[in-house]
């Protein structure tokens, strides 16, 4: 069974910094794509960035491109994201999602069926 548990989140001033951390398990971590989704209040989903199975791809959503950086460790079956230079717009739900195969070939939200619970990033003064 998969699984997917996140942490990190919580609230931040503008500007601020915060790192998501998501540990996989019941399939093998290491050869999928995990990608990042959010969901802000009164809006859907939307896929944030993606990271592939080897970890030498790297995609991001334009809107958060040069603030987020996205990892992978494959000894702890985990991935991460650092988030710096946060927005208020960047307040939403966060999941950590497995991807179809080893490329994340897809940046629509509603292919990525296996996610976590989600933790709640807050950006606020």
């Amino acid at each position: 069974q998969v699984q997917l548990v996140e942490s990190g989140g919580g609230l931040v001033q503008p500007g601020g910094s915060l790192t998501l951390s998501c540990v996989g398990s019941g399939f093998t971590f290491s050869q999928y794509c995990i990608s990042w989704v959010r969901q802000a209040p009164g809006k859907g989903l939307e896929w944030v960035s993606g990271i592939n199975s080897g970890g030498g791809r790297r995609t991001y959503a334009d809107s958060v491109k040069g603030r987020f950086t996205i990892s992978r460790d494959f000894a702890g079956n985990t991935a991460y994201l650092q988030m710096n230079n946060l927005m208020p717009d960047d307040t939403a739900v966060y999941y950590c999602a497995k991807g179809l195969g080893s490329s994340c070939v897809t940046e629509d939200p509603s292919d990525y069926g296996d996610r976590g619970q989600g933790t709640q990033v807050t950006v606020s003064a």
